[in-house]
């Protein structure tokens, strides 16, 4: 059982995030059918967290900034190098702004390897691959310095 059941964010445009987000979750793994229910549409598969996407009550509201109380990212941790890339590259043609190309990031560690992308509303995501330090070896296999 996940340890978070779901995950809601409210956005400007939901039709927009949909076009921004369907292809990014897909890719993680999770469907949706496309209904909207309760002003909000789901992704989700048997094993993982919901996220939802509702609409906002008032389009014209402040959108998130990073650094301000509330939300700072959500972090996917991926399987490989490779896959951070392949996210990155799916979320940057589906119109997510690259904030941080995918790089190993030393001041987390010599095996984090990240990218971080962002949304028209300002909601930031992290794809991540941080292997444990005795899976060197192997995980790395076939990923992109």
């Amino acid at each position: 059982m996940p340890l978070f059941d779901h995950l809601g964010l409210t956005i400007t445009d939901l039709d927009r995030a949909v076009v921004q987000w369907d292809p990014v979750l897909r890719a993680l793994g999770l469907e949706t059918d496309g209904r909207e229910l309760e002003g909000g549409i789901a992704w989700s598969n048997e094993h993982d967290t919901e996220l939802i996407l509702y609409r906002a009550s008032d389009p014209r509201a402040e959108h998130h900034s990073v650094g301000r109380v509330g939300w700072q990212h959500l972090a996917f941790a991926l399987e490989s190098r490779a896959e951070v890339d392949r996210l990155h590259q799916i979320a940057v043609q589906a119109g997510w702004a690259s904030i941080r190309e995918p790089k190993v990031f030393p001041r987390f560690s010599e095996r984090y390897y990240a990218s971080f992308v962002e949304d028209e509303n300002g909601i930031r995501l992290e794809f991540m691959h941080n292997p444990p330090r005795t899976d060197l070896t192997t995980a790395n296999e076939g990923d992109n310095a």
